[in-house]
């Protein structure tokens, strides 16, 4: 979540008109994240999350992504529900963005996650894949291989100012990656963003997951190096091998990786690794001008990627044998 699009008290009040939420008490910009402009919105019916989709999410997949979190919530995942406005639309236009309201999920998201957070993650990971596997609609993963060299692309030529070496360290990884990806593993609805500021907790249960922006079909081994890579490392970057346990064994007690996807993990997180580096490197030179973010580091993907590098196995990662 961030904040590039400012929105006045007044189109606020303007928008929420359209809806049966009650009067605009009060709202707030929300500063985490990269993707979209979001505000928590403070009504006399209660608290809502207004999100303002901005230019990297396409229009056209909005309705996937809004329909998604319909049919997770129905299926039992607690997950932000979208809110239809009078006219029965779950999507409207606000401040000259396409526009969502969408409930508000109760909960806090953990800053250090401990192996305990990591097995409600891993368990609530593989429910959400059950439950989307019988979603209708599809859309591409356009952040997987294949759209990785035209990230690198983008920013190739300042890549040096961030690590003197990076430029051929990612080309290197790129060929490797294009030329021996994972084909053929079990596919799904996978949400593919889901680091712990999606993720959130009362005490130790996990309450809800947020941010469904990046969800995609692709393959659903590939969420779960997704999450090694965001839950599993500590501060220092190295990986901890007790909390990629607790993650595995709880996906496993709901659904089984299969013998392909066990062995496609190393490569599945390396290249989840790198995605995150080249689309952190992307956003490090280019935040636009007055906007309320923060980008993120991109060298935490770097150091994360060298480690996978080195992975002979998934029992590296702490997989049951």
């Amino acid at each position: 979540m961030a904040v590039y699009t400012d929105v006045t008290a007044e189109e606020l009040a303007g928008f929420l008109a359209g809806y049966e939420l009650g009067e605009l008490l009060s709202y707030k910009g929300i500063a985490e994240g990269v993707e979209n402009s979001n505000f928590l919105v403070h009504t006399s019916t209660g608290n809502y999350i207004l999100t303002l989709y901005e230019k990297r999410v396409a229009a056209k997949d909005l309705p996937f992504f809004l329909g998604l979190m319909q049919h997770l919530a129905s299926r039992g995942i607690s997950c932000p529900l979208p809110i239809k406005d009078k006219k029965g639309e779950a999507l409207g236009k606000v401040a000259g963005r396409p526009a969502a309201i969408i409930t508000f999920l109760d909960g806090l998201w953990i800053r250090r996650p401990s192996a305990v957070h990591c097995a409600a993650l891993g368990e609530a990971l593989a429910k959400l894949h059950l439950a989307g596997l019988d979603f209708d609609r599809k859309r591409p993963n356009t952040l997987s291989v294949a759209g990785w060299r035209p990230l690198f692309e983008h920013c190739r030529d300042r890549v040096n100012e961030v690590q003197g070496t990076l430029r051929d360290l990612i080309e290197k990884e790129l060929v490797a990656l294009e030329h021996d990806w994972p084909r053929g593993l079990p596919q799904g609805v996978i949400h593919a963003d889901l680091f712990p500021d999606n993720v959130f907790f009362l005490g130790d249960r996990l309450s809800g997951m947020i941010d469904y922006y990046f969800a995609c079909n692709d393959a659903l081994a590939y969420d779960v190096a997704i999450c090694l890579n965001a839950w599993c490392f500590e501060a220092d970057h190295s990986y901890n091998v007790t909390k990629g346990r607790a993650l595995l064994q709880n996906y496993a007690r709901v659904r089984q990786l299969d013998e392909a996807e066990r062995a496609a993990l190393p490569r599945l997180a390396r290249g989840a690794a790198l995605r995150f580096l080249l689309t952190r490197l992307v956003d490090w030179f280019n935040v636009p001008p007055g906007a309320l973010v923060r980008p993120k580091d991109p060298m935490e993907y770097f150091r994360k990627l060298r480690f996978h590098q080195q992975v002979k196995s998934a029992s590296d990662y702490g997989i049951d044998a």
